[in-house]
Parts: C-alpha cells; sequence; structure tokens
C-alpha cells in the first residue's frame, strides 16, 4: 500500500456531476482540490505549491484545456498534467502530447481508470522500486545457482546478460538491492576468472584460435563481416573502445526507430587492451603472428610509438590473405570535430564496400576519469558511467552518422576490442624498469607477485602473444583486482582505487558487444 498524501487539482466546468469521482479518490486518502474553469485552475496552481498533479478537461468555457495546459507548464514545468476529452481528434492529441502531457484519456472515464493514472505518475517509481526488489529477490537464488553450474563460454554470456539487467533495473528503481547484486557480480567474476584460467589455454595458440574455441577477436570480421560481403552489402564496422554490454543497453533506445538488432557477446582476447585485442580484429591474427608475419606492423610494449597507428594496413593485410578484392576506409574519430568532419565527407564512404569506423570516446573518457577529480565525481559509479555514455551518445554527430547509414540502408557490425571494470583491490606487483604501466596486466622479465591473485602466462609462444625477452611472463589481473608497485605505494593505490581499467579479466572486460544492425 503506498502513501497517498498527494494534492490533486480537477478542473472541469461540469465539476459537480463528478461527485462520485471525486468522493472514491478522496476515500483512497487523495486530497482533491476543484476548479470550474481553466483560469481557476491557473489561480490554484500559482497559490498553492503543495499541488502534485492537475487533472484538465479539454473542453472548457474561457480557457480551454490546452491554453490552461500551456500555462501551467510554463509557470510549474514539472507538474504532470493528466487531459481528459471527449474529442478523439489527432490534432488535439498532438498538442497534448507537445505540451509533455503525463496522461489522456478519453471520456467517458471511470474512476479506476483515474486512479491508475494517478498511480503511475505519482506512485510509479515507488511501486517499480517494490516490484523491482521483489522480483530480485526471487531470482537471487537462481542466479547464484547460475554461477556455480556455468560451464561454457554460453553459459557465462547469459549469465552476465542477467547481471547487467538487473544492474539497471534496480538503478533505475532506486532501491537498497544493490549491495546484494554487488556480491553476486563479484561471485560471478570470481567464478569467471577461474573459468577463464582452466579454459584460455585450450582456446588460443600461436597459430589462432583452436577449434571448440568461442567467439574470439581475430574471428570477427572473417566469420561476421565476411559473410555480408558475399551477400553483396556495405558494411559499416563501428568499433566504440571500451564499451561494455550495459552501454550498449544505454543507448540501443536512441538507434531503435532507425535498426532491428540482432545481438550476442564474443570473447575478447587477452590482454584485454588495444595493442592486442584491437590489432587482433583488424589483422584477423594473434598478435604473435603479427609480429612474426608483419614486424613492420607490431609495435613493442616499450616503444614509444602509439600502439594502434598500424589498423589500417593491418586491414589490408587481412583482405589479402583472404585474396579479397575489397575496396575499405579506415575512419578514426576522436571528438566531434572529427565526426562532423566525417558527415560532410560521407559521399565517399558511398563508395567503398567496407567502411570501419574507430569512436575513441569512452577510451577518453575512462582516463580522463583516473586523471580528473571532476570527472571522477560525474562519473563515480557505473549507473553514472552509463549516464555519461548515453549524454555523449545522444547529443554528439557519431548518432547521425548511424542516421545517415539507416537513410542510406546499408547495415552496421557495431563492436568493441574490450570493456571496463571499476578496480577497487591493489595487488603487489614487483618488475624492472622495462615492465609495462598497464595495471590490470603485466609482461616483464623477473617479476614477482602473488602466485595465487593472478592468472599468469610463463610460456607467452603458446598463447599467440609476443615475448619481448626470452623470460618474459604475462600475468593477469582477475575480478577488480588492479597491480600496484611497492614504491609509493598508498598513494599509487589512493589515486588508482575506484578507477575504470582493462587489460585484464573479468566479465567486463571480456564479454562484450558484437550486435549487427539492420535499417528499417
Amino acid at each position: 500500500m503506498v502513501n497517498n498524501k498527494y494534492r490533486i487539482l480537477w478542473a472541469d466546468d461540469e465539476i459537480d456531476l463528478l461527485k462520485p469521482h471525486l468522493l472514491f479518490l478522496r476515500n483512497k486518502g487523495y486530497i482533491v482540490d476543484i476548479a470550474n474553469n481553466g483560469r481557476d485552475a491557473l489561480d490554484l496552481v500559482a497559490i498553492d505549491p503543495t499541488i502534485d498533479l492537475a487533472i484538465l478537461d479539454e473542453n472548457m468555457p474561457g480557457l480551454t484545456g490546452l491554453e490552461t495546459l500551456s500555462q501551467i507548464k510554463q509557470a510549474r514545468p514539472e507538474l504532470p498534467v493528466v487531459m481528459i476529452t471527449k474529442s478523439e481528434e489527432e490534432n488535439i492529441m498532438d498538442q497534448a502530447v507537445g505540451n509533455k502531457i503525463a496522461d489522456y484519456l478519453i471520456k467517458p472515464v471511470n474512476p479506476n481508470q483515474i486512479l491508475l493514472a494517478i498511480k503511475k505518475i505519482l506512485h510509479g517509481g515507488q511501486l517499480v522500486s517494490q516490484q523491482a526488489s521483489t522480483d530480485y529477490r526471487q531470482e537471487f537464488a537462481n542466479i547464484s545457482t547460475q554461477i556455480n553450474n556455468a560451464s561454457t563460454i554460453e553459459d557465462w554470456s547469459e549469465l552476465y546478460s542477467k547481471l547487467v539487467y538487473w544492474e539497471m533495473e534496480l538503478a533505475s528503481a532506486e532501491t537498497n538491492m544493490d549491495e546484494m547484486l554487488a556480491l553476486q557480480r563479484e561471485e560471478a567474476n570470481s567464478e569467471f576468472g577461474k573459468f577463464v584460467k582452466r579454459h584460455y589455454e585450450k582456446w588460443v595458440s600461436a597459430d589462432g584460435i583452436c577449434e571448440g574455441a568461442p567467439l574470439m577477436s581475430p574471428q570477427l570480421i572473417p566469420k561476421k563481416v565476411f559473410p555480408m560481403l558475399d551477400e553483396g552489402e556495405k558494411v559499416f564496422f563501428i568499433v566504440i573502445d571500451n564499451f561494455r554490454l550495459d552501454q550498449w543497453r544505454t543507448i540501443k533506445p536512441l538507434l531503435a526507430e532507425s535498426f532491428t538488432f540482432d545481438e550476442q557477446l564474443y570473447c575478447a582476447m587477452l590482454p584485454t587492451a588495444t595493442q592486442y585485442a584491437r590489432n587482433a580484429i583488424f589483422s584477423g591474427l594473434m598478435p604473435l603472428q603479427i609480429e612474426k608475419m608483419f614486424p613492420e606492423l607490431w609495435v613493442d610494449e616499450d616503444s614509444e610509438e602509439g600502439k594502434n597507428l598500424n589498423e589500417s594496413p593491418l586491414v589490408a593485410t587481412l583482405f589479402e590473405r583472404y585474396r579479397r578484392k575489397c575496396s575499405f576506409t579506415y575512419n578514426k574519430l576522436n571528438d566531434s570535430v572529427a565526426c562532423e568532419k566525417l558527415l560532410r565527407e560521407y559521399s565517399r564512404l558511398e563508395d567503398a564496400d567496407f567502411n570501419i569506423i574507430v569512436v575513441n570516446f569512452i577510451d577518453m573518457m575512462s582516463h580522463a576519469r583516473t586523471e580528473s577529480k571532476m570527472i571522477r565525481e560525474l562519473a563515480g559509479t557505473n549507473a553514472a558511467y552509463r549516464s555519461i555514455t548515453e549524454s555523449w551518445f545522444r547529443h554528439s554527430p557519431i548518432l547521425d552518422i548511424f542516421r545517415r547509414i539507416a537513410e542510406k540502408g546499408h547495415k552496421i557490425v557495431l563492436t568493441t576490442d574490450h570493456g571496463t571494470i571499476r578496480v577497487e583491490t591493489p595487488v603487489k606487483v614487483v618488475g624492472d624498469k622495462n615492465t609495462n604501466t598497464n595495471l590490470r596486466y603485466k609482461v616483464g622479465k623477473n617479476l614477482n607477485y602473488p602466485q595465487k591473485q593472478v592468472y599468469e602466462v610463463k610460456r607467452p609462444e603458446q598463447f599467440g602473444l609476443p615475448s619481448p625477452n626470452i623470460s618474459s611472463t604475462y600475468i593477469f589481473a582477475t575480478g577488480r583486482d588492479f597491480f600496484a608497485y611497492p614504491n609509493n605505494y598508498n598513494y599509487y593505490v589512493q589515486y588508482y582505487t575506484g578507477t575504470f581499467q582493462h587489460g585484464g579479466i573479468s566479465l567486463e572486460e571480456m564479454l562484450v558487444p558484437l550486435v549487427a544492425l539492420t535499417p528499417k
């Protein structure tokens, strides 16, 4: 039972005929004030800030319901208004909706219709929260069972998808279930880390992805794009760096008007970092294969050169190896200016069979959040991180690029190279000066680390990874751990705790969206 101590204003020139409705609402605990016309309604709204909802008859003498609605919205934009009318004319509905009406009812209305509209508007958040809490409590045991029984990558994908669903549901409903869900996510990531440790070596080799492995980074273009090209489709391959499943679900509604979706998760390779995972996507090769076959295109860990400068040449090698005569463009977008330029030059994309667009905003936001106190405040939680992603996408020209592609009737494959995870627990690692700086994986010689807290790879070549030195070892953080050096340890831990990082093993980093978008 919800608390009904709300004040409602009902304006109707035949208010005396509505006494049964008014009595019904008052018996439900609502305080109901009445007005016989639009002008009186406006006066009451002006002098009484405690009014929570207004109900307006559309066909009143003097000021009509629509005119009253317009003036109420100017005076109190936040006040929800329900319009009641005998008319079913579409233009009246359009005007009401355009004035941000909360609900629209056609006469004759019964008391329960009015009550339903009121509950939806005034109690919707509370009722949704109560229901979401109840539903999650019922689902809690099922999720725990799934965590214990997950034995394939498909099991983990289904489980992760469910965890993301509940995280977003509970966040939007503002329940007190967050801690319980967070514990389940930690348990899931702990078990997923063990799963990866048991199986990863069977999935990869020096020569590529092994039979029976899940869909992984080097296979995306050959397995997902080539079949589309074979059907004569013009394909746009859009890679949003650091893009997680929850962020995809956040922007999905913005694209639903223009596209239908075929969604899945694929498994990003280790390390879940640009130099490895993204180069593997564009080359169709494991990193060790890139280093051996195209040494001029592989950049070592300790090099000052950018790690993702050779993506377009790598794509060219992929098409050449598969003997495909395919024209393609490669476009990297780091800011709105680059997006706007691509929109202006869109006609050149029409001439190519395959267009690659790499979008780096989320990656840059992740780094900015680490370095900027203000951005940390704005993106302090996963929910806030999603909110910034949605706001960026809604207002960025990148959304216009998607819409332009839809207008032209072309398909899009939308994906990422890896996700990110919010790290919390430091793990001490000692390495020499040539050890890389990534917080979720390390590669170097003579590394000193707690073996039980990492996934170690002592024979990188068997995992398709280059060895900067003969005795190089890779180690990967799991769960929400991050690597910290003993030197200046406290400052280091304080600075990086709560930041979003990638490179290691977690559901968020490894199970990432792969979506085929077809224009409506």
